[in-house]
């Protein structure tokens, strides 16, 4: 049965370079938190790579293999409390290569889905340790189609609309975008959800590593690019209840997916 409407709640959080004892031990205070709420989510999303944070000089060492202790850690909790989890992103060691994956995870705790970043960010070095993605994020919660990106995805308009092409109301990122560019955060996420007429959730992360400073500022957006909640520079938990049933409203009253003209957009269909 599809729900017509969900309570999300973001982890915005800091992230100890290089230390998965620490983060876990963060991340299971934070979980067992929203789940001992009076009124609990329906959904909790984590930061990129919060296992790790951006240690990437020694990310094969630091990765999680097959992301293993990832997915018995979150499926372990998703199945005591009932509640869905996107687990934000965390380095996930294939053979020799390292990945940016995403895993999520239904309210039995059964892995439903993942995906691994697939533009890698250069300007944090992340081609030179990280091996990219070559397949879309989609997942179903609860009935509600929704797609996952990460990051420095989301400067890739083609990859949001292609998910929203094939279905997906709801589009969730995780992330570590860093001071300076609030701006291009606040002003892509909107342009994301409005152009696609769709709920935009993104956790951010806070706090340093090394010379770069992360500003939080974690959103829920809705089809008209209204911000319904949105974190500060703090560790905090930025919840807000989504109705699907606006996606809907929103398609119907400026009907965008019906008046696009594709064989004029040639390959950028």
């Amino acid at each position: 049965m599809t729900q017509s409407s969900l309570r999300i709640s973001l982890v915005q959080m800091d992230i100890a370079i290089g230390e998965p004892e620490r983060n876990f031990a963060r991340v299971q205070e934070q979980l067992e938190r929203l789940a001992s709420a009076e009124v609990r989510p329906d959904v909790v999303v984590l930061p990129e790579m919060w296992n790790t944070g951006y240690a990437l000089d020694r990310i094969q060492a630091l990765a999680d293999p097959d992301g293993e202790r990832t997915k018995a850690f979150i499926g372990d909790w998703c199945r005591r409390t009932g509640i869905h989890a996107i687990a934000g992103s965390v380095a996930e060691r294939r053979g020799t290569e390292v990945r940016n994956t995403i895993y999520a995870f239904d309210r039995s705790g059964l892995a439903t889905a993942d995906y691994s970043k697939i533009h890698l960010f250069r300007l944090m070095d992340e081609e030179k340790h990280l091996t990219a993605g070559d397949k879309l994020g989609t997942l179903s919660i609860d009935g509600i189609p929704a797609g996952m990106m990460i990051c420095y995805d989301i400067r890739f308009p083609e990859l949001a609309r292609k998910l929203a092409l094939d279905g997906a109301k709801l589009l969730i990122v995780p992330a570590e975008w860093p001071h300076p560019r609030l701006h291009h955060w606040r002003t892509l996420l909107t342009a994301r959800a409005i152009e696609n007429q769709m709920y935009v959730v993104a956790c951010n992360r806070v706090g340093a590593s090394g010379s770069t400073s992360f500003f939080g500022h974690s959103l829920i957006i809705d089809p008209w690019g209204e911000i319904v909640a949105e974190g500060g520079e703090e560790e905090t938990v930025v919840t807000a209840d989504i109705s699907l049933e606006t996606v809907d409203r929103v398609r119907r009253t400026i009907p965008v997916f019906e008046d696009r003209r594709p064989p004029l957009y040639g390959n950028h269909a």
